[in-house]
């Protein structure tokens, strides 16, 4: 845009040197706000995407965890979004009011200087394209953070509200926005870095931003058609102030009309919903105390044997013990047709013959197994001589 241009003389040890006015406090203010919080959610968002670089976990050390850098991210998105609506209304009081003429659209003359500019790199011409107030490299710059503000804004609703963007978008669509934020936000920190820093810092330091103003040979080397119009005459204002004060009572409530809907706006963008990514309140950190105690060792309650039960009979103790020490693969399961469950089977025995022989204890395969030992379900040397005992009695059952 095209802001008159008072010139300011700016001593009496110097008074050919001229100073044009380039931005005003309220565009200064504006971009300072601007630049704190982009750097913050560029710092706070690429921390957050590559939390597991080692710089990355210093920096959400230093600053108190996920928790408290998810809401410095948030709180700079705010003022963002604030900075964004009023630059919007003071860009209709600059065009509606004072009739400033919006420079940074692009026009046909900006691909003449764009070409102008490829033959003077490649030695075909003697001078840069003379630019007006603004170069077609900056109103390039201008629309890309207008997208990227776009972009960075739909994408950072839908993750902040998942589940109402959900409500009328595929789910596919939020971790789509997700991978979209976090690389719009590379992409728009290295064009800081690499174009926007470099033009104006590194290749010739601007000031203007900082001070408002630009001197005589600086407007030469960069703006010099912008410079040739102010010296002829046409950048002073010719508004009678009773025009512009015509124009402020039209302005003005349609400046609070805008400013209530752009506060509604923001106030349903940060409170719309409660969502699963809600910030949670930091972690509180307490002194652990856990008591070292022995580690409780189960007990195992004893088989009955013989002797304590005073076995006499199938039905009067055997089938006990060997329901104990046997059932695991001799009763139901009845491993090598073996199966110890009932007295007919005991009598029966198994595919080597069978497991009990009444009156005979050298025949029975029981005997000769468990005298053998090292049996899985081994009975002690005084169980065994019961058993025996209790075959050359006939094996009773009763």
């Amino acid at each position: 845009m095209t802001d008159p241009q008072p010139e300011k003389i700016l001593s009496e040890e110097k008074p050919k040197e001229k100073l044009f006015l380039r931005f005003d406090i309220f565009q200064r203010v504006e971009h300072l706000v601007f630049l704190l919080s982009f750097g913050t959610l560029g710092l706070t968002g690429l921390i957050q995407k590559f939390a597991a670089s080692p710089i990355a976990e210093s920096i959400l050390r230093i600053l108190g965890g996920i928790e408290t850098t998810r809401i410095i991210h948030r709180s700079a998105s705010f003022a963002m979004m604030l900075v964004t609506a009023f630059h919007i209304i003071s860009v209709i009081y600059r065009v509606f009011v004072k009739r400033v003429t919006f420079d940074m659209i692009p026009s046909l003359e900006d691909f003449k200087h764009l070409y102008q500019d490829i033959l003077f790199d490649f030695g075909q011409r003697k001078k840069k394209a003379a630019y007006g107030r603004y170069s077609y490299a900056e109103k390039v710059e201008y629309f890309a953070v207008v997208w990227g503000t776009l972009i960075m804004g739909v994408t950072g609703f839908m993750m902040w509200n998942p589940i109402a963007s959900a409500r009328f978008l595929p789910g596919e669509y939020i971790p789509a926005a997700k991978a979209a934020h976090g690389g719009e936000a590379i992409l728009a920190v290295l064009a800081i870095i690499l174009w926007h820093f470099y033009h104006v810092h590194l290749r010739q330091f601007n000031k203007s931003m900082f001070t408002g103003f630009l001197t005589r040979e600086e407007m030469e080397e960069e703006h010099p058609a912008e410079l040739a119009r102010l010296d002829a005459g046409h950048g002073l204002s010719s508004l009678p102030p009773r025009l512009i004060r015509k124009r402020q009572r039209i302005f003005v409530p349609t400046a609070v009309a805008l400013s209530v809907v752009f506060g509604i706006a923001i106030f349903q963008f940060i409170t719309l919903e409660e969502t699963a990514i809600k910030t949670i309140p930091p972690a509180e950190t307490v002194q652990v105390f856990v008591p070292q105690t022995p580690t409780p060792q189960p007990i195992i309650a004893p088989s009955p044997t013989v002797a304590e039960i005073q076995a006499t009979s199938w039905v009067g103790g055997f089938e006990g013990l060997f329901r104990n020490r046997c059932g695991t693969c001799h009763e139901f399961t009845a491993v090598s047709g073996l199966s110890l469950a009932t007295y007919e089977g005991a009598l029966r025995g198994g595919d080597s013959g069978p497991a009990i022989v009444p009156g005979d204890p050298e025949a029975s395969i029981l005997i000769k197994v468990q005298s053998a030992g090292n049996h899985p379900g081994q009975l002690t040397q005084e169980e065994i001589d019961q058993v025996i005992d209790w075959i050359q009695a006939g094996a009773p059952e009763k």
